[in-house]
């Protein structure tokens, strides 16, 4: 019950912060980056650490300043999240460009459908509420749910409101299924990680062994939907272009985990090229190869000893 009435009072803050202007509320991350780097010094180690793998060239004051401009950017992306909720298509429309979009036009007015790409870069949120309102196409954005049912209704309900149809993973064939006869637009995280049961493919993203979601190339290879990544270049504080880059036209002519290797190093070029916004706060690294080898190998010893 406590916990319920906290997730209520939560919901309400959210959505009158929401109320206020971009101006304002970008004051209010001046000061939340205060809090969070400087006095709390939220999940400092985590980013020092993934920065510090990811970058082994860099010198110690490159990667703070690189963590310095993450949390200020982070702060701003906070904000810009609890936006979502009162956001105009306008004022969206006017923050959020795309560019190089007549390619993937072109498959929708087709009657054909296209998968996207995209990551935690820049205001990832953002640009998946536009796609909404600048594609001829339905949009179907994969998510994973949260924990807790009332910020996941929150984000669920905000997430839908130009028109996206949110997917949980687990749905995801289903919905490719039932939607199978008109164009549309599925969008993936392909840098979400998977749970250690699900890690099954393992390459080098940013200097260290990192387990890749498989999800868009089994998807892509099996319908042959051509795959864009969406580039998000952060332009300013508040404002994002997104450009629609075709990294696989023909899926069915590639090779296993071929489109899994294309899309993994376009987002580490797109991180080294600019680095401060992608978003270094998660444990992207948690699980290492050799746990997943381990307990292949404890499992198959228990199965044995079974038999015997």
């Amino acid at each position: 019950m406590i916990n319920k009435g906290l997730s209520k009072m939560g919901i309400f803050l959210l959505n009158m912060l929401s109320l206020l202007p971009l101006f304002i509320l970008y004051r209010l991350a001046d000061a939340f980056y205060v809090l969070i780097f400087y006095v709390f010094g939220y999940r400092r180690k985590v980013v020092k650490e993934n920065l510090v793998n990811a970058f082994p060239e860099k010198n110690t004051a490159e990667i703070n300043a690189i963590e310095k401009r993450f949390y200020k950017f982070f702060s701003s992306l906070f904000i810009e999240v609890i936006k979502m909720k009162s956001i105009s298509k306008k004022e969206l429309n006017k923050r959020v460009k795309f560019k190089n979009t007549d390619l993937v036009e072109a498959y929708l007015k087709n009657n054909e459908s296209v998968l996207f790409c995209s990551s935690h870069y820049g205001n990832y949120e953002w640009v998946c509420m536009a796609i909404g309102l600048n594609f001829s196409g339905e949009h179907f954005p994969i998510y994973k749910p949260l924990s807790s049912e009332a910020f996941d209704n929150w984000f669920l309900t905000t997430r839908s409101k130009f028109g996206n149809h949110m997917v949980s993973m687990r749905q995801t064939l289903r919905a490719i299924q039932s939607n199978k006869n008109k164009p549309t637009m599925f969008t993936f995280g392909s840098d979400q990680a998977p749970s250690k049961d699900e890690s099954n493919y393992w390459t080098t993203f940013l200097n260290q062994e990192s387990s890749i979601q498989l999800g868009v190339e089994k998807i892509a290879r099996k319908t042959n939907r051509p795959v864009f990544y969406l580039k998000i270049n952060y332009l300013k504080r508040g404002y994002y272009e997104v450009d629609c880059v075709p990294i696989c036209l023909n899926p069915a002519e590639t090779a296993e985990f071929e489109i899994t290797e294309m899309h993994t190093h376009f987002l580490e070029d797109m991180i080294k090229e600019a680095p401060a916004y992608w978003l270094w706060s998660h444990r992207r690294w948690k699980y290492k190869p050799e746990q997943k080898i381990s307990e292949i190998i404890k499992k198959d010893q228990n199965i044995m000893d079974a038999m015997a």
